[in-house]
């Protein structure tokens, strides 16, 4: 502690450094790669899109492109703002937009955000600050899928490797933030981009402290070496003071998050809907939520979130029947004689899930299903079992946008080397159902087409669909014009303050 704490003291002789601490290292820095939490948060800061969500995530306003309009259904046109420069100087083109398409259909690269251009005919620079985008068909999510991060064509491309690419450790973006020095297992320092095109940020330096262990991360949130931390409710509700309070503004509301048990559908073992809706019969969600989160989440039913449209509030989740669920398991072929065995993997990157897994192995215990456990860290968590496939189940979680896409969680295609279909679901019925969706521009249509997919993926338990946990930040009270809004509160933090302790 008292490392992190030096640590602090070093950097505070920086003007104006907002300290955050991040559970891993970033594997790449690099928008159409990153596909870690890490990597993706600090690419954030790194990188545009074309188009983003208003603070109300709710409307697609401009970010590089200053203007956009569907020229027809599947025409769509893109004005990019004037004298956006990149980190190195050089300016923003139609070029750059144009790469990054051409990079991310490349088959040298393996990128689970390749799925949403798959509808995409052709890019073509109309001049340099104007693009026409065609699409073989309409398509639901023509705007959304260029909110992913634009690369530099000057730098990249020659490049004949992007997949280990110098550039992955070493970014040239367009952001509000420019990379100023990774150091693995301890610090990544972002300083302010003084040529960005919305002005530069007020806050100039942006320090993240990996920090792997979750305790770590909330004794130095306590210790004030952290301006914004997360905070477990158990940490909420338990240890911390008034003192606490007064130093820190405290910011709750339900994430557009769910964690999930997933099964390895491609092993034998879980081939059998009855043993899949044994295992679901015999936990008890409601008892996860309250030991886990007390009043500070809810119960996960199903795909998509309730915040969307897309979710079908007539599907509740199952009710914990440990008769039902031995039943079910003994005309699979399992018994105290023979006994249902898997493995639940985890990370430790989140406090949480390895004491959902412990409360899950107990739970599954009463339905004489034996679990064991293992739980790593999250570069080598990833690396050997979630991308190999190489796992029973794993408990895990995605996030998700105001606009959820099925394809790349539930379609078949998404089944493969570097898609986040992980569990290898294939439902040749939901195929459909997306493939129908993905044209339906009628919003009212599209969202009773979800509704359905959510309950036939529910009933197919794929996944065990365990809870959506609720947001809780505590930001120092030296940030200033912290604004909270639907989209939470980071989405002016370029306007940001930090009042300095004289």
């Amino acid at each position: 502690m008292r490392f992190f704490l030096l640590l602090f003291f070093s950097y505070s002789l920086f003007a104006a450094t907002l300290h955050l601490a991040t559970s891993s290292n970033p594997s790449r820095l690099n928008p159409i790669l990153a596909t870690d939490s890490s990597s993706s948060e600090i690419a954030g800061f790194l990188f545009n899109g074309l188009v983003k969500y208003d603070k109300d995530a709710s409307t697609i306003v401009g970010d590089l492109a200053e203007d956009f309009y569907f020229k027809d259904k599947t025409t769509l046109i893109f004005k990019l703002r004037p004298n956006i420069t990149w980190h190195d100087g050089a300016p923003l083109t139609s070029k750059d937009v144009i790469f990054t398409y051409e990079t991310l259909i490349s088959p040298k690269i393996v990128s689970p955000y390749s799925a949403n251009f798959r509808f995409v005919k052709s890019v073509r620079a109309i001049d340099e600050l104007t693009l026409e985008v065609k699409y073989t068909k309409p398509y639901f999510k023509a705007l959304e899928t260029w909110m992913m991060g634009i690369l530099p064509e000057h730098i990249l491309g020659s490049d004949a490797n992007i997949m280990n690419s110098a550039f992955n450790t070493k970014p040239i973006g367009t952001g509000p933030y420019k990379l100023y020095q990774l150091e693995h297992s301890k610090n990544i320092i972002l300083i302010a981009n003084e040529n960005y095109f919305e002005g530069a940020p007020k806050i100039e330096r942006i320090a993240f402290h990996v920090i792997a262990d979750p305790m770590t991360r909330f004794l130095m949130l306590k210790s004030a070496a952290l301006d914004i931390g997360s905070i477990e409710p158990m940490e909420y509700e338990r240890q911390l003071s008034k003192d606490f309070f007064e130093k820190f503004n405290v910011y709750e509301e339900i994430s557009r998050s769910y964690t999930y048990l997933g099964f390895n559908l491609r092993r034998e073992k879980f081939k059998n809907p009855k043993v899949r809706e044994a295992l679901s019969l015999a936990i008890d969600r409601e008892q996860l939520v309250k030991i886990l989160f007390f009043d500070h989440a809810k119960v996960c039913t199903g795909p998509f979130l309730p915040s969307t449209k897309a979710f079908n509030e007539e599907v509740k989740a199952p009710k914990r029947d440990i008769k039902r669920a031995k039943e079910l398991l003994k005309e699979a072929g399992y018994g105290a004689e023979h006994p249902f065995v898997f493995e639940i993997a985890t990370s430790n990157a989140n406090s949480i899930r390895p004491y959902a897994a412990e409360i899950l192995q107990h739970q599954l215990k009463d339905a004489g299903v034996v679990v064991t456990l293992r739980v790593m860290e999250w570069q080598a968590f990833l690396n050997t079992i979630v991308f190999p496939n190489d796992f029973d189940t794993v408990l895990l979680g995605w996030g998700l946008s105001p606009m959820p896409d099925p394809y790349m969680f539930w379609h078949t295609q998404s089944d493969k080397k570097g898609g986040f279909n992980l569990v290898g679901y294939n439902n040749p019925r939901i195929d459909k159902m997306i493939e129908e969706s993905q044209e339906i521009i009628d919003k009212t249509q599209l969202d009773g087409l979800f509704r359905e997919m959510f309950k036939v993926i529910v009933d197919d338990n794929p996944y065990l669909f365990l809870f959506i946990p609720n947001s809780i930040t505590a930001v120092d009270t030296q940030i200033q014009k912290i604004e909270p809004s639907p989209s939470g509160i980071w989405h002016n933090y370029i306007e940001w303050k930090k009042e300095e302790i004289q």
